[in-house]
């Protein structure tokens, strides 16, 4: 049975303890009470695919759900050190909603019940807090500023070589599985002679030399895919009490498949055909497929997802945009306008981008949407004059915009944006809402304080 807010009254719950980041979450607890439907959007993930959701123990409510989740990405503690200090910390306690003598969950219960918030009604949650800082009259939006930004998967720098190895090494641990479901036996572990082609190739100056080792890499990974495949049969043809358990290995097989076939016919094609393989048709990684590879300033390669922020006056995230693949700049200037119109009810009337934004077309449009200043960073052809009303303004909203900047590394340094170490696209996109809303809490509660 779920709740989808705390109880009224806390069991024995002792007052707040004098601490400046004591006084933050305090402010920040009265301000999702003061929006009990973020609870309530919390509390109806909690309860998606479950048959009776109101019979049964009582399991963590919606707002403890939410808590949890903002203390783990304030603090960057792993689901192990979240259940150590929920237990430890009094103020933390207090805050997610437990009583002093009351038990607190367990690292496997708060990791299930955080893992069934999905990136929609975080960014519901995210929509609704900027519509209430604007209520308090926080937030104005009459002036925003716009950039992007990378947040990287949790992959290491790929090559072709270290993503066969990687294959080679999943499919052995799954053929290790299935042999002790179902008896499969006729396999060898090719593990070892995967790695020493893999690191033979990363040491070799000689060309001959390396595409030997890739050749030989490739054969032991086909072998692999063949031991897999005949694996597969006798999974599907388990029964009994171990069938449940069969089909389940059988189909985690059948989801890494594709991806190793991808980085077999791209090293074919690189290495032994010599192609040129297109950025979009890279794989980069068999653990996270959607990682998109992001080249930054022509120099830096970065392997993750571009993000796309808003920020207003206030310093608060106002729209937080997730791309894929890695679009130009100046293609999404005019869709983050619109965005902000739809969040905030109303079009800027001063709009600050970086460099990157600039084109005559996006000008042009955002001065048809009704924004009077709109600047670039980089005038790259465009008149001061034709952006702003004089040079004075253009000067403000440059500096405005180079606000932004700092906001993102706070993002990065103090919440974790630059790097998710959560598994799976939906879980990235949690991970980047998680870590927005957070940062919007604190600087929310801060201006309250001031």
């Amino acid at each position: 049975m779920r709740r989808p807010n705390q109880p009224e009254q806390l069991a024995l719950s002792r007052p707040p303890i004098e601490h400046p980041h004591a006084a933050e979450l305090e402010k920040i607890s009265g301000i999702l009470s003061a929006n009990p439907r973020m609870a309530r959007l919390v509390a109806q993930d909690l309860v998606r695919g479950v048959s009776h959701p109101h019979t049964g123990a009582a399991g963590l409510s919606g707002d403890q759900v939410l808590r949890l989740l903002l203390v783990k990405q304030m603090n960057g503690f792993s689901y192990e050190e979240l259940a150590f200090h929920l237990a430890d910390s009094v103020t933390y306690r207090s805050f997610c909603g437990f009583g002093a003598l009351e038990p607190t969950p367990r690292r496997s219960a708060m990791a299930e019940n955080i893992k069934k918030v999905r990136p929609e009604t975080l960014e519901k949650i995210h929509r609704r807090l900027v519509r209430y800082a604007v209520q308090l009259g926080v937030e104005k939006g009459r002036r925003v500023r716009i950039d992007a930004t990378v947040t990287e998967t949790n992959v290491h720098a790929p090559s072709d070589s270290t993503l066969l190895c990687d294959g080679v090494r999943v499919l052995t641990r799954r053929l290790g599985e299935a042999q002790a479901l179902c008896g499969f036996e006729r396999w060898s572990d090719h593990t070892k002679r995967a790695k020493r082609r893999m690191l033979e190739i990363q040491n070799t100056g000689d060309a001959d030399q390396r595409r030997n080792a890739y050749r030989d890499l490739l054969q032991v990974t086909h072998t692999a895919m063949a031991y897999t495949s005949a694996a597969l049969n006798r999974l599907r043809a388990v029964g009994g009490r171990r069938r449940a358990q069969a089909i389940a290995l059988a189909d985690e097989i059948d989801a890494v498949l594709p991806w190793i076939w991808a980085v077999i016919d791209q090293t074919e094609r690189r290495v032994l055909r010599e192609e040129s393989v297109p950025a979009e048709e890279k794989m980069v990684s068999i653990f996270e497929p959607h990682t998109d590879i992001i080249v930054k300033d022509r120099k830096q390669t970065l392997y993750g997802h571009k993000l796309f922020l808003s920020a207003g006056e206030s310093g608060l995230i106002t729209d937080c945009l997730i791309a894929q693949g890695n679009p130009a700049d100046a293609t999404m200037a005019v869709p983050m306008l619109r965005r902000q119109k739809r969040i905030l009810g109303r079009v800027p009337e001063q709009a600050a981008f970086d460099g990157g934004f600039a084109s005559k077309d996006n000008l042009a449009a955002g001065k048809a949407l009704g924004i009077r200043d709109l600047a670039f960073s980089k005038k790259r052809g465009l008149a001061i004059s034709e952006m702003t009303r004089s040079t004075w303004v253009y000067r403000c909203l440059r500096n405005f915009r180079a606000g932004i900047e700092g906001l993102i590394s706070f993002l990065k340094r103090a919440l974790g944006l630059d790097r998710c170490t959560w598994k799976g696209a939906e879980s990235f996109a949690s991970y980047v809402m998680a870590s927005v809303i957070a940062g919007n809490l604190l600087t929310l509660a801060r201006h309250l304080m001031a």
